[in-house]
């Protein structure tokens, strides 16, 4: 089977990461294939944000609970030390189409190298705070921006969880 097709069959969204760090090399390999990824009218309008320095990756982890309704000390990102968050123009027509093409490039390519990943919401209300909206100007980035996801990278802590049946009676065929 052709390696891309296999890649798209093999991976699953990993819920137990190890504490290590990937190779730099890794990391910068798999924002590449994010920055490779479809967009509309080819406007290449989403940006990466890397986070790899502990404190504002556990920052992000506890507002994220926050967000979503969890008490304190749950990671939503399951100990991955590595967090890409999508993000895309407020005024861009397919932002949010865009935003999930490169979260599936960032998802693949983390696989392809044999990462685990997985993608979890709550940018969108992470980047409509105050904080972090100044932390985009911090970084030289202005404008109002819209975060689509985080991809949650690291090392895999177990194995990966086998796939699901896919469901029947998804496919119309027009000949």
């Amino acid at each position: 089977m052709n390696e891309v097709l296999q890649a798209i069959q093999t991976r699953r969204s990993i819920r137990k990461f190890k504490p290590d760090m990937p190779r730099r090399e890794d990391i910068d390999q798999i924002i590449e294939a994010g920055l490779y990824a479809a967009s509309g009218m080819g406007r290449q309008s989403s940006i990466i944000v890397a986070v790899t320095e502990k404190a504002l990756r556990d920052k992000l982890a506890a507002d994220n609970a926050r967000i979503g309704g969890w008490g304190a000390g749950f990671d939503p990102f399951y100990g991955a030390p590595v967090i890409l968050i999508v993000l895309t123009p407020k005024n861009e027509a397919n932002r949010v189409y865009d935003g999930s093409l490169v979260m599936g490039n960032l998802m693949l390519a983390a696989h392809a190298l044999g990462l685990g990943s997985i993608w979890i919401h709550r940018a969108r209300e992470e980047f409509e705070q105050a904080d972090y909206r100044q932390l985009l100007k911090r970084l030289g980035i202005e404008g109002e921006w819209e975060g689509i996801g985080h991809c949650a990278i690291g090392y895999i802590d177990g194995e990966a969880p086998a796939a699901a049946p896919r469901k029947p009676g998804r496919v119309y065929c027009i000949d």
